[in-house]
């Protein structure tokens, strides 16, 4: 297989970054940090990112956020963990090498990775463009390869092999850092905010302000809804405030919620701890929805009346297909819209203290992995 770096003559900023990038011909050497079990610590693992394919772009990962997700599945919480395990899909970095039917990508862009790295791209799921619901799905970590065996790895590491259908471009007005969350967070709110066209004329209720609910508020705010941020803690009101939301609510006050009962048109649950989703579908006006996008470990309990009385929509979002995620980074780059993120280089000993942050909620509002200076 023959291998290009794109590139054009005339410009003199991509011939300087084509003399500097080597092409590769035998498997990648790299480097990412990992977890045995569900119980072990995080460790420098070594590994093979595969040559490029005629289809694919090899990246030079430069930062990774650290999703929820990630820690659900390090620990096994979802009960289909594979080890051993390198999580991470809010994935930014710059492009090194294209394989040579690549078209939309250059040696030298900026571009993202999400959950998934590659699909069967033929079922009735990716022909609508819904890729991440393909029986096929291979994502970006905890999954294998199309072939069932190749197991994937993904964002806390140096390099990534993706195909060219599942790389985003990130705009050039977006830092690559702050960037990173978008790939996953930012898509997973803006997604079902779409799909049930949130605007103007709709009121709209965001439970929970972390990594997901900022986005959803920022996302709401640029679409024009009147926003409502719905909180355990009266000390997240300042930061939903700055956020552009025009109103609070504390999730714990009784007198508070029943001032809002049969008013919002959308809700956006963005928890992923347990907590009262039936004494929050009671705020949706009548034809209301309830749309889940936190994954909470347990079950959850809601009384069939609810339902019935109010016909509301009861639903959830899984993060989005590849051209919806391009759209999402372009409203983006249009409305200068990034996640609020704390960055920290990568080690056992740091992804230890950040995961424990995260779960204690002590973080504004993403943790992004600078992996570009982590392997010095």
């Amino acid at each position: 297989i023959s291998f290009l770096l794109r590139s054009t003559t005339d410009n003199k900023a991509d011939s300087t970054v084509v003399s500097n990038v080597v092409t590769h011909a035998d498997p990648i050497a790299s480097k990412g940090f990992a977890v045995d079990s569900s119980t072990s610590p995080f460790k420098l693992f070594e590994f093979e990112r595969r040559v490029p394919k005629a289809d694919d772009v090899f990246i030079r990962i430069h930062y990774c956020g650290i999703c929820h997700s990630d820690i659900h599945q390090a620990k096994n919480e979802w009960h289909n963990s594979r080890y051993p395990m390198i999580p991470g899909h809010e994935i930014t970095g710059v492009v090194e090498q294209v394989g040579s039917s690549v078209k939309k990508f250059r040696v030298g862009d900026n571009v993202g990775i999400g959950c998934m790295v590659d699909s069967c791209l033929s079922c009735n799921s990716c022909k609508k463009d819904l890729e991440q619901h393909c029986p096929d799905t291979c994502y970006s970590y905890n999954s294998t390869e199309l072939d069932k065996v190749t197991p994937t790895y993904g964002g806390y590491s140096n390099f990534i092999t993706v195909k060219e259908h599942f790389v985003c471009k990130i705009p050039k007005n977006l830092p690559l850092d702050a960037a990173a969350p978008l790939l996953c967070a930012g898509i997973t709110t803006y997604s079902p905010l779409r799909q049930y066209n949130v605007g103007k004329n709709t009121r709209l209720g965001v439970i929970g302000l972390g990594g997901l609910g900022h986005m959803a508020v920022k996302f709401g705010v640029a679409m024009g809804a009147h926003v409502t941020v719905i909180s355990t803690s009266e000390s997240k009101r300042d930061d939903a405030t700055k956020l552009g939301a025009k109103s609070f609510l504390v999730s714990k006050d009784e007198e508070q919620l029943k001032s809002v009962k049969d008013s919002f048109d959308f809700i956006l649950d963005s928890v992923s701890a347990p907590h009262d989703v039936a004494g929050m579908i009671s705020l949706l006006k009548f034809n209301g929805v309830y749309c889940i996008v936190g994954a909470p470990p347990k079950p959850l309990e809601i009384p069939s009346i609810l339902f019935i009385t109010k016909r509301v929509i009861f639903t959830g979002s899984l993060i989005g297909g590849m051209k919806e995620t391009q759209e999402m980074l372009d409203f983006c780059g249009k409305h200068g819209i990034t996640c609020d993120i704390e960055k920290m280089e990568a080690s056992p000993e740091t992804l230890q203290v950040a995961y424990e942050r995260t779960l204690k909620s002590d973080v504004k509002y993403r943790f992004v992995l600078d992996m570009l200076n982590s392997f010095k």
